[in-house]
């Protein structure tokens, strides 16, 4: 992964002095293109329910929240006539795709493609293309030579974070939550896959769609996922934020399905862990917003193998309006992956975790110019290693009085089955 945090010294005009885009409405072979297709084993993907951009090539690579800044430095030419706010209310141009850490204020890193490839949520679609000193985005085929081929290959699982030193960090934070030292802590743990041939990175997205094409799903390098949680989205003056606290498996009967759903939303514990979570995200935005909205009970959000509390959040933001990296930066990471109170419940997860989470647990997502975009939450998330054959996965639960280090790590099973059953092919 160094090749990707190699040029984050660089002043981010540097990049852009020389840059022109071009953006055109997509022709009809460009159009039909799966934007999985676009991204396939080294482009740039950030989608959900086929609305996103796919992007080639490299234009720059800045800091996270340098990218704005740099696309707005990119003189552009818009042919598309597609007027901002026919598309969601974002027109078209350059985006830059990036992510921030787990740990607040990390260096997080934002590349801007020098092809990118936009479906909007109205069904147009649109390309843009930066060409300047260096850049060769004209060159990038847009369309793979076919589909991903099917292979076998063997596989060695392991879990990185020994179980008893799970056990032990979840009860270490249940006792600092009945010692009413914190609230709520988020305790996560670690395995690999490890496999004898690279990983067919286009061959995982596509699986990632079959199995969860309502969530996030993203590819920045070796970063690879799909998460069901929006972090926030800016959309004008529009903000939006779907937290998810509380879980509960599938267990592929629709009926045992309700019965889960039903005790989920009547669980003491979930609900405690959720209401945390809603309580934070709301007070964090609020400072920025004319008003603010939240549902007021949460619902069930249902993926393909688990099961969430999830509350909707919408408001209007005050002028002017921050970039949406701002506010990913006050809101990363969320209780639903720290703790509450932040600092005390970070503290603690460095003294028992012992896990390295890298970019678990921060953000993943897109910006334009205008500093609108949508952030996910990174989870269900894989971090591949530079020759693709390790991946770190990472997975957590909220931990509460109530909780039970035994009934934690298999809510962790459940929530690695997102990435294995996309990575494993033996």
């Amino acid at each position: 992964m160094g090749r990707e945090r190699s040029e984050r010294g660089r002043s981010p005009l540097e990049h852009v002095v020389t840059m022109r885009a071009v953006s055109r409405l997509a022709d009809a072979a460009t159009r039909a293109l799966d934007l999985n297709d676009v991204a396939r084993d080294d482009g740039f993907l950030f989608v959900r329910d086929g609305v996103g951009f796919a992007g080639r090539g490299v234009a720059a690579r800045v800091r996270v929240d340098e990218a704005a800044a740099v696309l707005a430095a990119i003189d552009h030419d818009d042919q598309t006539g597609i007027r901002a706010g026919d598309g969601g209310g974002i027109g078209p141009g350059p985006r830059a795709l990036g992510w921030v850490p787990f740990v607040p204020g990390g260096a997080g890193e934002a590349v801007v493609p020098a092809v990118i490839v936009a479906k909007d949520p109205d069904g147009s679609c649109w390309v843009t293309t930066i060409a300047g000193d260096g850049i060769d985005g004209a060159s990038e085929t847009l369309a793979p030579a076919g589909p991903p081929r099917p292979a076998a290959d063997s596989y060695r699982l392991a879990p990185v974070t020994p179980v008893d030193t799970y056990l032990a960090a979840v009860a270490a934070a249940r006792d600092a939550v009945n010692e009413e030292r914190i609230l709520k802590a988020v305790i996560a743990r670690e395995i690999s896959v490890t496999a004898t041939a690279p990983i067919d990175r286009h061959g995982v997205l596509h699986r990632l769609k079959a199995a969860f094409g309502s969530s996030y799903r993203f590819a920045i390098d070796g970063f690879v996922g799909a998460s069901p949680e929006l972090l926030v989205e800016v959309d004008g003056r529009t903000v939006r934020s779907t937290p998810l606290a509380g879980t509960a498996p599938r267990a592929g009967d629709p009926h045992q399905d309700a019965a889960i759903a039903a005790a989920l939303i009547a669980s003491t514990k979930n609900q405690i862990e959720h209401r945390v979570v809603i309580d934070v995200v709301h007070d964090t935005l609020l400072p920025w917003c004319s008003y603010l909205d939240w549902e007021p009970e949460p619902q069930v959000l249902t993926v393909a193998n688990v099961q969430h509390l999830a509350t909707r959040i919408e408001g209007q933001l005050s002028r002017p309006t921050p970039p949406v990296t701002t506010l990913v930066r006050a809101l990363s990471p969320t209780p639903a992956l720290g703790g509450h109170p932040r600092d005390e419940a970070l503290a603690l997860i460095a003294e028992v975790e012992g896990v390295d989470r890298d970019r678990y647990g921060g953000a993943v997502g897109w910006t334009d110019a205008a500093g609108n975009g949508t952030w996910a939450v990174s989870i269900r998330c894989a971090q591949l290693s530079d020759d693709r054959r390790v991946a770190r996965l990472h997975a957590g639960g909220g931990i509460v009085a109530e909780s039970d280090p035994l009934a934690e790590l298999a809510e962790t099973q459940a929530k690695f089955q997102a990435m294995l059953s996309a990575l494993v092919r033996p």
